[in-house]
């Protein structure tokens, strides 16, 4: 597996994710999804890939290329 192509910390478990980065405007990005990171530490965004990570949690500070994709979260 590949390390996801950008990753975000967040302090809460429940995220919304519209691909707006780095200088990307949310317009251009994709629609909002909010997504739910469960007992992994981490969920990642079915539209864009981007990982959020729970800081704290069991995925924070882990090696992400050894995390599978885990994007079931999405719309909960």
């Amino acid at each position: 597996m590949i390390a996801p192509p950008e990753t975000t910390r967040v302090s809460h478990t429940r995220v919304a994710c519209d691909g707006a980065h780095d200088g990307l405007p949310a317009a251009l990005g994709h629609p909002r999804v909010w997504l739910e990171i469960d007992e992994t530490g981490y969920v990642d965004c079915g539209y864009c890939d981007r990982r959020f990570i729970l800081i704290g949690g069991p995925a924070d500070g882990a090696d992400q290329s050894t995390l599978s994709d885990h994007g079931d979260g999405a719309g909960r």
